[in-house]
């Protein structure tokens, strides 16, 4: 199809899902900071006034001193947040501990004495997705719907919009053109605000946030620009809906533009395949992308509990490709190990950088200087035109 439309959402650090997964990345984070080769698999629930955390963890008693608690670092995610509000406030939240020791069975398959034999964690199958829609090379209906949230979010951090709450979702609808965005159809924002506010102060407030965050000329009709159809947005967060870890695993990836594996990411440490597995396949497709061997590519790969290589990888360059996708997946080991272990190296997974991921997309972020979204980076270019020329 040259001329479609196609939507994205996006949903802001305050929804009651991305509460879950900021929480069980802050516990990974936390075992990570005391020992890189920790094991953590957390899974978070939140309701009406009540956080539960369970899964499995493997790793230093990290939370038996008062000062490094586990409710004070739940509170403190919280706090962060901004949620303060009858029904839910990190001052006052009913706290549940279930995390408890991982599985031996488990264990096994993963800590081996030879660190470079280690194997999955799990089965399973992951992707990866780049294309050349915008400068991040990610879909443009996601990265858009993450930039409107994004911003917003700042704004009421900073104090400059200070009647703005913190559960809020996006939605954007791109018309495309010869198979590229050309503008939006559609924009759909509902933001959490104080009680005073009717439905139009929030759209006037939510209006200069969308058109800043679009490229120019891309701001909708009108009457397809929806801000709270519902009316009104007042009650949110966990006092709305419930939350779980893992739940906006759409949102966390390329806005449905691309498949998804099995598994979420958050609350995972980089052992676990379903994260560090789709971190290597978005780094070797935004690499192949960014190398012009194509304009779009997917990639999937694939592994089996316990063992160490993958069982298969799939290239699709969606017939965009300068070198033949069967080429470029037998070449591809040339350029990157991709056993759980050499994944780990060679991103630096090791490390307390995950809480940062839990809101406004894992993929499509900047490098950062301590090593978080190391996946990001395109410098395997040079590896990959070396090698096919």
């Amino acid at each position: 199809m040259k001329k479609y439309i196609f939507t994205s959402e996006s949903v802001s650090e305050g929804h009651p899902d991305k509460i879950c997964d900021l929480v069980s990345d802050n516990i990974v984070d936390a075992f990570l900071a005391k020992d890189p080769e920790s094991r953590v698999a957390a899974e978070t629930m939140v309701t009406n006034n009540k956080v539960v955390v369970s899964g499995e963890v493997n790793g230093p008693d990290i939370f038996k001193s008062k000062s490094n608690s586990f409710d004070e670092l739940i509170r403190q995610t919280i706090k962060r947040i901004g949620y303060e509000q009858e029904g839910f406030h990190w001052k006052n939240v009913v706290i549940e501990n279930n995390l408890h020791q991982q599985s031996e069975d488990i264990a096994q398959g993963v800590n081996k004495k030879d660190k470079t034999k280690q194997g999955a964690g799990d089965q399973g199958s992951m992707f990866g997705y780049a294309c050349k829609e915008t400068e991040k090379l990610m879909p443009a209906p996601i990265y858009y719907s993450h930039l409107i949230l994004k911003s917003l979010s700042d704004a009421r951090h900073s104090g400059k919009e200070k009647m703005l709450e913190p559960d809020a979702k996006s939605q954007i609808s791109l018309k495309y053109e010869n198979g590229k965005p050309v503008g939006t159809t559609a924009i759909v924002v509902s933001s959490q605000h104080h009680e005073s506010l009717t439905q139009k102060d929030v759209k006037e407030i939510v209006r200069p946030y969308v058109i800043n965050s679009l490229p120019n000329g891309w701001m909708c009709e009108e009457k397809n620009f929806y801000v709270n159809p519902t009316g009104r947005f007042v009650i949110g967060g966990p006092v709305g809906d419930s939350g779980l870890t893992g739940r906006k695993i759409i949102v966390d990836t390329y806005g449905g533009a691309a498949p998804h594996g099995g598994g979420a990411f958050s609350g995972k440490d980089p052992s676990k395949v379903d994260r560090s597995g789709a971190y290597a396949a978005r780094y070797l497709a935004k690499n192949i992308v960014a190398a012009n061997l194509a304009n779009k590519c997917t990639i999937q790969i694939s592994y089996a509990i316990g063992i160490s290589k993958p069982i298969s990888v799939y290239i699709n360059t969606h017939g965009s490709g300068k070198i033949e996708e069967g080429e470029i997946s037998k070449k591809i080991s040339q350029v990157m190990d991709l056993s759980p272990f050499g994944i780990r190296e060679k991103l630096k997974l090791n490390r307390p950088i995950y809480a940062r991921t839990a809101s406004y997309g894992h993929f499509g972020r900047n490098p950062e200087k301590d090593g978080g979204f190391s996946w990001e980076k395109t410098d395997l270019v040079e590896s990959f035109r070396k090698i096919f020329g």
